[in-house]
């Protein structure tokens, strides 16, 4: 018998929410490193390999709670979009350049930058929201 709680449509977001928060806090007070995710990606082969291993063990970490949870909780996941694989590569694609033209991602600006009080990173929030707003009234 499954439960029907008022507060159960937030649980799991607020649930990840304070795991992202808490990653964040490990990663900078081990080894005073912002978890960025762009950064952590995008720089992974440009450091000495013991800089290497630490990104490396972060993004599997990162993608492997992904699976365990799809593999638990798939009903937490959004529906699949039957979208040809050119839309879903042109879309990776733009969120890269995004991330290269605004110095960063969410992770890096809207959970570490904002908690540091960087303006320049509430100021790319910002933007990212906007800009999430302007594309779901564009193609909703």
């Amino acid at each position: 018998m499954q439960m029907n709680l008022p507060f159960q449509n937030v649980f799991v977001p607020l649930l990840g929410g304070v795991l992202i928060g808490f990653a964040a806090l490990v990663l900078f007070a081990l080894i005073g490193r912002i978890a960025g995710i762009s950064g952590i990606l995008g720089n992974i082969r440009f450091h000495k390999k013991l800089d290497a291993g630490w990104r490396l063990v972060f993004l599997i970490g990162l993608m492997g709670g992904g699976a365990v949870l799809f593999a638990t909780h798939a009903v937490v996941f959004p529906a699949h979009y039957n979208l040809p694989p050119w839309k879903i590569i042109a879309a990776g694609l733009l969120v890269g350049f995004g991330t290269r033209l605004g110095s960063g991602c969410t992770s890096g600006h809207g959970v570490c930058g904002v908690a540091r009080l960087s303006l320049r990173s509430i100021v790319a929030t910002g933007v990212f929201i906007l800009a999430g707003m302007i594309a779901v009234a564009l193609f909703q």
